[in-house]
C-alpha cells in the first residue's frame, strides 16, 4: 500500500463536500508529476491524507482512499469544463485522474505550521520541502504513522 497527500482548495472542494458525496472523481490535475504518480504508483485501497490548501487554515482535515484506479480524465476534452485541455483529444486524453472515497474527517485541522514543528520526526517530507507546490504527493508510512499521532 501507497500512502499520499491530496490537496485542494476547500471552496472548490472539500472534506465536508467528499463526506456527503462518498466517492469523487479526483480531476484536473495539469501536471505531469502529480498526473505520473496518479497513472503508474497509485492503486486501489491506497490512503491519502486530504489538505485543504489556500484556506483561513491550511493543512490536513482527514483521510480519503483511491476506490478506483488512474483512468482519463474526460474534462480535458471538455471545452465547457474549468480544467479543458486544447493539446487533449478523444484519441489521445493526456491527464488522468482516479477516483477517492470518504474515510474519515479529523476533529481538528492539523495545520501546515504544526507539521512543521515536527519536522525532525517528518524528515524529508516532500510537503514540507521549500518550493514543493505539487497538488498530489507522496507520504512515507513512517510519516503516515506520525501524522495519525497528531490527529
Amino acid at each position: 500500500m501507497n500512502y499520499w497527500l491530496m490537496k485542494s482548495e476547500p471552496d472548490a472542494f472539500s472534506i465536508d463536500d467528499l463526506k456527503k458525496v462518498k466517492t469523487e472523481p479526483w480531476d484536473g490535475i495539469r501536471n505531469y508529476q502529480a498526473r505520473n504518480m496518479m497513472r503508474d504508483d497509485m492503486k486501489k485501497g491506497d490512503q491519502i491524507f486530504f489538505y485543504h490548501s489556500n484556506a483561513d487554515e491550511i493543512g490536513i482535515v482527514g483521510i480519503m482512499k483511491v476506490v478506483k484506479e488512474a483512468y482519463p480524465d474526460h474534462t480535458a476534452i471538455n471545452p465547457k469544463a474549468k480544467y479543458y485541455d486544447p493539446k487533449s483529444s478523444p484519441d489521445n486524453i493526456r491527464w488522468q485522474m482516479v477516483d477517492v472515497g470518504f474515510v474519515k474527517k479529523f476533529k481538528r485541522i492539523i495545520t501546515l505550521d504544526e507539521l512543521r514543528q515536527h519536522e525532525k520526526k517528518l524528515k524529508d517530507m516532500a510537503l514540507l520541502r521549500k518550493g514543493n507546490r505539487l497538488s498530489i504527493l507522496p507520504v512515507t508510512k513512517q510519516q503516515w504513522d506520525y501524522i495519525l499521532t497528531l490527529a
